[in-house]
């Protein structure tokens, strides 16, 4: 049976738990969002790199007009890096003031700057100068000149190294480009709540709110709407397709760029997670069909494009188009035909990992036990919100059972 794509019951948002695979999705991106305490020390930590490099006696004391977050944390879809649970890479811009500097150089001044900064240590890379702290954290700091008087446009170096030929200067408004994402995707306020109260609970701190329309300031909301959340089940399905791949990985701005335009506050997190990996994959199918490779503007600079580094041929971008078009298949099959938990959960840990998959599935199981102790609720055969006179006959094992005979030979393939 399939769930009802309308997300308010009574004139008010549904509860974000109240589907089990919205559930289980929901619990997957609590365990992969940046711990309110990183994510606090993250601020302090731009705050601090930005003072070093304007320091007195630094190559560029005096030149940096504005250090601003960009890329993930500055929308609020950080989560766990490539491949792995307990790293995390932030972005920030420094925007350099005067000098003629041509790419490289701007790069060795920022180096500069930054030699001796107390940190893991630290790499130059083609575009940024990346700063690894011992508790898992990457800071990536690009350089950038302001290119025109409309705020942030500006343009950022490209100079990797023994290919001077290549080296230019990259359109870029990062800056426009996180209000632009962050204007299309508000607040939901009884999602973020909902959820933001079980990552606090998470990392054994308190989540102070004494309405669920009032969240105190000292009470950040990490996580803030649906979209977000689900651009980061798309980023991690994406970190753990490319996690053995050789070269690059289908960037996030891109995906960020997909989902702000996909943007639809209230949908239920399955069927928005569905909504971007599907979205993404239409734009490779149509540019494919026209033998070209994706090309995605920045929406408020077009100068920018946030794929002139990926796609480089045909072959990678069907790849990724296929494997988006198998996640959102696989969870219309998993929501509409219904399956064993057991089942649903193996073929999670493929697309999501094993052991924040299992962490999740757990703390479902753990929720879903608890509430049906208390006589509070549990989930139908068909996924539905139940209410049971008798609490006993609704188990973890039988929430997600089938209601027919599969219709795939695998999820997200069809006969």
């Amino acid at each position: 049976m399939a769930h009802s794509l309308n997300p308010f019951r009574d004139g008010r948002p549904a509860d974000p738990f109240g589907d089990p695979l919205d559930a289980i999705l929901a619990e997957i991106a609590i365990n992969l969002q940046l711990p309110p305490g990183l994510h606090a020390k993250a601020v302090e930590r731009y705050e601090a790199v930005c003072r070093h490099v304007d320091r007195p006696g630094s190559p560029l004391e005096g030149r940096v007009s504005s250090f601003y977050p960009q890329g993930s944390m500055a929308i609020d879809a950080t989560i766990s890096t490539r491949g792995t649970d307990d790293e995390y890479d932030l972005d920030a811009v420094a925007e350099i003031l005067g000098g003629n500097e041509g790419p490289e150089a701007l790069l060795d001044l920022l180096e500069r700057a930054l030699k001796g900064y107390t940190v893991s240590r630290i790499e130059r890379k083609t575009r940024c100068i990346t700063l690894f702290y011992a508790d898992g954290m990457h800071l990536d700091v690009t350089p950038a000149r302001r290119l025109a008087v409309k705020e942030k446009e500006s343009v950022i170096a490209h100079a990797k190294k023994g290919r001077p030929s290549e080296h230019r200067y990259v359109p870029m408004n990062a800056f426009g480009f996180c209000a632009w994402y962050n204007d299309r995707t508000p607040v939901e306020e009884r999602f973020a709540i909902a959820l933001n109260r079980e990552l606090y609970t998470k990392h054994g701190l308190a989540f102070y709110t004494a309405d669920v329309e009032e969240v105190p300031d000292q009470t950040p909301l990490i996580i803030k709407n649906v979209t977000t959340v689900a651009l980061q089940l798309i980023k991690r399905h994406r970190n753990i397709l490319y996690a053995d791949a050789a070269g690059r990985m289908p960037p996030s701005v891109m995906l960020s760029c997909h989902a702000g335009h996909a943007a639809m506050p209230g949908m239920a997190l399955t069927d928005m997670v569905m909504r971007q990996a599907r979205w993404t994959a239409r734009a490779i199918d149509q540019a494919a069909r026209q033998n070209k490779l994706l090309d995605v503007p920045n929406p408020e600079f077009y100068e920018e494009r946030f794929t002139d580094r990926w796609p480089d041929n045909q072959a990678r971008q069907r790849h990724y188009a296929r494997a988006l078009n198998t996640l959102a298949d696989g969870l219309q099959a998993a929501r509409e035909s219904g399956m064993q938990l057991e089942d649903l959960q193996d073929w999670l840990r493929e697309q999501f990992g094993e052991r924040v998959v299992t962490r999740s599935v757990d703390a479902f199981n753990k929720r879903l036990g608890q509430q049906i102790r208390a006589g509070q609720h549990g989930y139908t055969r068909t996924g539905g919100l139940f209410t049971p006179a008798a609490p006993a006959i609704i188990t973890g094992a039988s929430a997600l059972a089938p209601v027919a005979a599969r219709a795939h030979t695998n999820m997200g393939e069809r006969r």
